[in-house]
């Protein structure tokens, strides 16, 4: 109550003093007025996965895959950054054991089960 006071007094000194009328403190809440948008408020990696949605990336498989065929002409692709990875096969629908194999960069190479194909593609992260 003190503190209100001795503020109130202080203010009304010093518009007397200076002839300044206060105006109240303007908080846009964003660059338009409103809610800031997911884009105007996120940073960091969040910004960069979001900017990457603009201009229609797809980083980190966020998105469903796409669907291919396993031909030797339309093979699964996979994604990398390396120069190989350790790829597992479900050959059956209902199949409860996975055939594991190592898929190097290169040529489509076959799952040694059911001979569905797949090609390493390399593939940078966005940061």
């Amino acid at each position: 109550m003190a503190g209100r006071l001795l503020l109130r007094t202080c203010t009304t000194t010093l518009r007397l003093r200076n002839n300044v009328v206060p105006r109240p403190l303007q908080r846009a809440m964003a660059s338009e007025g409103g809610i800031p948008t997911d884009e105007e408020q996120a940073t960091g990696l969040e910004r960069r996965v979001l900017m990457s949605f603009k201009e229609g990336k797809d980083p980190y498989s966020i998105l469903e895959p796409k669907y291919y065929s396993g031909t030797k002409e339309d093979p699964q692709i996979v994604p990398c950054t390396l120069d190989k990875r350790l790829v597992g096969c479900l050959c059956e629908e209902d199949n409860t054991a996975i055939v594991w194999f190592w898929l190097h960069e290169g040529g489509s190479q076959r799952c040694p089960s059911c001979g569905t194909h797949y090609k390493l593609a390399h593939f940078e992260l966005p940061h």
